[in-house]
């Protein structure tokens, strides 16, 4: 850091603990959240808690539940994805390099990597395995090495497809193998240009033919100038066969992970919305994306709510602008999705998403830092959020921040990534009993998905 930003963060970080606080009255989650007035301030609020490590407690589970650490030290672990064997592979990276523009993106970044792991991304797929069905990990072992901020999995009729920060690449897989050696094959390549958000989300169509690849913006609110968000804030269909690919849905500021409901086969994306309009402004949120709809970024935020800052104006797109289907909470910022359809995580948890919330940086009171489950009825969003695992924050500090969720449907278990511990968490109720669960789950519904520490209960 050089002598100036000593002189400026103090300073910012003064300033910015002088702005407006949330209001713990506003709801923000649902069809239809409360949106308060606009504070595009100066420097906006920015807190982060800092690491600390669990030490000998563990994250907090609802009554009837264990929680398990099935593996550690991992290399910033982000999404996983379930094999038909049952193995389980871990993307672990990170990536992105957009420079940045303004004093407050030097603050910002500051702020942000204060509340990150110290670990050095892995650029690899870590491959985990409980060989005797005890659900403890047997073999945690490297996958497949040298990629490029991995981010993305999924698996169709023996290939395994990894979302690269930069392209999307193929891997022949015979069942069983503990590593594959090799670059891959490219498929398609994919925009790369800066990577403000370089996280490239990615599932499967249900039928096994196309690949849907969320694309973040390089920008909060297009100030690079809107020439660099060509094919950015997008999902994109891609031809599994092929490679051609084109844009399936826009205006999605950042889609950080995706996939089909099973009641519907509907595409969902859970999206990060746009920062320094105010603590509680704008809401992230869960939605179902169709095929050429609009949902807004930059110009507006959740339906036709104007975002003044972007200049020249387009009030023709903030017309189609669709309003998303459940808000989840401003700046809670989600980087999970599953759904479930079974009652093997117990009723309660029995039809929905799984969502897992990284935490805010941008406020002064943290939001999010916890798995959600958000109940559907009839293939929609029905309900309030249901806190299933939390207390990654004590005492000011982030002893974990989740980031990938994946339900195993096969053994009713879901796992968590958590990027600050470079932990992957195991969630099941306390009957849960192995032997009793076997592994029947149709290919098709595989292909969609995209050392151990005692079990313990809160």
């Amino acid at each position: 850091m050089n002598r100036l930003a000593h002189l400026i963060i103090p300073l910012t970080i003064a300033l910015a603990a002088c702005q407006v606080s949330s209001d713990p009255d506003l709801d923000q989650t649902g069809e239809r959240p409360n949106l308060p007035e606009q504070s595009d301030a100066l420097v906006p609020a920015m807190e982060i808690p800092t690491p600390e490590a669990w030490g000998d407690e563990l994250p907090t589970v609802p009554e009837g539940y264990a929680v398990t650490a099935i593996a550690q030290d991992l290399k910033i672990p982000r999404q996983m994805l379930v094999l038909p064997n049952g193995d389980l592979l871990v993307a672990e990276g990170s990536g992105g390099n957009a420079p940045k523009l303004r004093p407050k993106d030097v603050i910002a970044g500051f702020i942000k990597n204060r509340g990150k792991s110290p670990v050095e991304g892995g650029d690899r797929i870590t491959l985990l395995r409980d060989q005797d069905g005890d659900g403890q990990t047997d073999l945690q072992t490297t996958f497949i090495d040298d990629l490029n901020a991995p981010y993305g999995l999924a698996f169709v009729d023996g290939t395994l497809y990894v979302a690269n920060q930069d392209n999307l690449v193929s891997f022949e897989y015979t069942e069983g193998a503990t590593s594959i050696a090799g670059p891959g094959t490219e498929l398609t390549k994919l925009p790369a240009k800066i990577n403000h958000h370089w996280t490239k989300s990615m599932t499967v169509s249900p039928d096994g033919s196309k690949l849907y690849v969320g694309i973040g913006s390089n920008s909060n609110v297009g100030e690079r100038g809107m020439d660099v968000e060509e094919n950015r804030a997008v999902v994109w269909e891609i031809d599994r066969e092929t490679g051609a690919s084109r844009i399936f849905a826009s205006g999605l500021r950042n889609p950080t992970a995706l996939a089909f409901d099973p009641w519907n086969d509907q595409l969902w994306a859970v999206v990060n919305e746009r920062d320094e309009l105010g603590p509680q402004l704008v809401p992230d949120y869960l939605a179902s994306v169709r095929d050429g709809a609009f949902y807004g970024w930059p110009y507006s935020y959740f339906g036709q709510n104007v975002d003044p800052r972007i200049k020249p104006a387009r009030p023709d797109l903030v017309r189609k602008a669709v309003v998303p289907d459940y808000a989840l909470g401003s700046h809670v910022a989600t980087l999970g999705l599953d759904f479930t359809s079974d009652a093997r995580m117990g009723s309660r948890f029995g039809e929905g998403a799984f969502i897992g919330m990284h935490g805010s940086w941008n406020r002064s009171d943290p939001s999010g830092y916890k798995v959600v489950f958000v109940p559907f009825r009839n293939g929609r969003p029905n309900g309030e959020p249901i806190d299933l695992l939390t207390g990654f924050l004590k005492d000011g500090q982030a002893r974990g921040r989740p980031v990938g969720v994946t339900y195993d449907a096969a053994h009713g278990a879901l796992y968590v990534a958590d990027d600050v511990s470079n932990t992957v968490w195991r969630v099941v109720p306390l009957n849960w009993s192995p032997r009793s669960l076997p592994r029947e789950v149709s290919p098709k519904s595989q292909e969609r998905r995209s050392s151990s520490m005692p079990s313990a209960t809160s």
